[in-house]
């Protein structure tokens, strides 16, 4: 989908600030089958010295350090970073105090950060909305010292696929890759990384939604830029729909296709 690579995109109404965001992870928080947060399951993979200097990419609102508060190694020193300024303002404001937290804004494009800076660098579901990855790429590689670890989690092509279905239900008009991104998916990331980074592995997360309450799954569509032309001024009639068919068959069953990527920078 083009928008999802679009700088304009990125920097106006939907990332503004964490609103869009946070609907999404509460529809993920209240309806996973695998009640364990990626975030948490993310953390126990990585590999970093307890006093590794770390990078995170896409912070957002702060998700990953409020979620994993008390599995963090305490001498890590962490710049979380968002090309949003509202976003890393607002990860500052939930996080003021942390020991070893600090904040900024910065382009993955073109980091400003010197060479080898970094133990550990992360990027959670955010590499699919950056317009030139092999650049991000290199960049995140540059910062890296050798043998430093970067990790990415991100989604597969059928990832929330019951989502689209149900919506294109609604609205059989709706295109069929809405709300998906082939750019960086579990299929294509593990290749994308393989020529800048050593020992590239994938792990996935088995999970999925069961989804018994309209409104949170309505919200968590609203959030989505590519269903606004879907839904606009029928969104009431959409979570008609939605309840419709919650009391019709039961909870809806959703799909989710979650995992980590992991590699090294040589030498």
């Amino acid at each position: 989908m083009s928008d999802l690579t679009d700088r304009a995109y990125l920097r106006g109404e939907q990332y503004r600030d964490a609103r869009n965001l946070d609907a999404r992870v509460h529809l993920h928080e209240r309806f996973s089958e695998n009640t364990e947060s990626p975030n948490r399951w993310m953390l126990r993979q990585l590999e970093a010295d307890a006093t590794a200097r770390v990078l995170e990419l896409g912070c957002g609102p702060g998700h990953f350090w409020r979620d994993t508060r008390d599995q963090q190694p305490a001498g890590w020193r962490v710049l979380c970073t968002d090309l949003s300024p509202g976003m890393a303002a607002e990860a500052c404001a939930a996080l003021a105090g942390e020991a070893g937290l600090s904040f900024a804004a910065a382009d993955a494009q073109a980091l400003p950060f010197s060479d080898a800076s970094f133990d550990l660098v992360l990027a959670n579901f955010m590499l699919y909305h950056v317009p030139d990855r092999p650049r991000a790429l290199a960049e995140i590689r540059r910062v890296l010292r050798p043998g430093g670890q970067f990790a990415a989690m991100t989604v597969g092509r059928g990832h929330m696929a019951g989502v689209r279905e149900l919506v294109r239900r609604f609205a059989p008009g709706t295109p069929p890759e809405v709300a998906q991104s082939d750019n960086f998916l579990l299929e294509n990331a593990a290749a994308q990384l393989a020529p800048l980074f050593d020992e590239v592995q994938l792990q996935r997360l088995p999970n999925a939604l069961v989804v018994a309450e309209a409104e949170p799954l309505v919200a968590y569509v609203r959030s989505l830029w590519g269903y606004r032309e879907a839904l606009a001024g029928r969104e009431a009639a959409f979570a008609a729909f939605v309840a419709s068919e919650i009391a019709a068959n039961g909870p809806l069953r959703i799909a989710k296709e979650i995992g980590l990527l992991n590699g090294r920078r040589g030498a």
